[in-house]
C-alpha cells in the first residue's frame, strides 16, 4: 500500500522556522508531483507549494518568499522549509503526492495524515 507519511510539525514562535518532511512509502514506479497544502480552522484547504518531477516549483501567494519546497528523489521525500512564520500560518499541513504505481498506468493522489503547525508566542 502506498502512503504519504509526514513529520516535523509543532509549536514555533512568530518569526521562527520549521521544516516539514513527507516520505512516500510502498512500492511505486515514479512520483510525478509532490506538494503541500494546509487547512486552518474554519477555512478551506489551500495550496502551499508543489514541485514536479523535473524540479519546477509553484507557491501559494501567502507563502512566497518565506517557504521553500524541495525533494530528495533517492528517498522519495519532499521537504517544506518554513521561515518568518506568522500566526496566520497556523494550520494542519498535508502533503499530497501524485504517484505512478506501475509503469504505463495513471497516477494516484496520495494524501498524508496531516501535521499540525502552531505559530504562537
Amino acid at each position: 500500500q502506498v502512503q504519504s507519511v509526514e513529520s516535523g510539525g509543532g509549536l514555533v514562535q512568530p518569526g521562527g522556522s520549521l521544516r516539514l518532511s513527507c516520505a512516500v512509502s510502498g512500492s511505486i514506479f515514479s512520483i510525478k508531483v509532490m506538494g503541500w497544502y494546509r487547512q486552518a480552522p474554519w477555512k478551506g484547504r489551500e495550496l502551499v507549494a508543489v514541485i514536479t518531477a523535473g524540479g519546477n516549483v509553484d507557491y501559494g501567494d501567502s507563502v512566497k518568499g518565506r517557504f521553500t519546497i524541495s525533494k530528495d528523489n533517492a528517498k522519495n521525500t519532499t521537504y517544506l522549509q518554513m521561515t518568518s512564520l506568522k500566526p496566520e500560518d497556523t494550520a494542519v499541513y498535508y502533503c499530497k503526492n501524485w504517484v505512478v504505481v506501475t509503469a504505463g498506468d495513471g497516477y494516484l493522489e496520495v494524501w498524508g495524515q496531516g501535521t499540525l503547525v502552531t505559530v504562537s508566542s
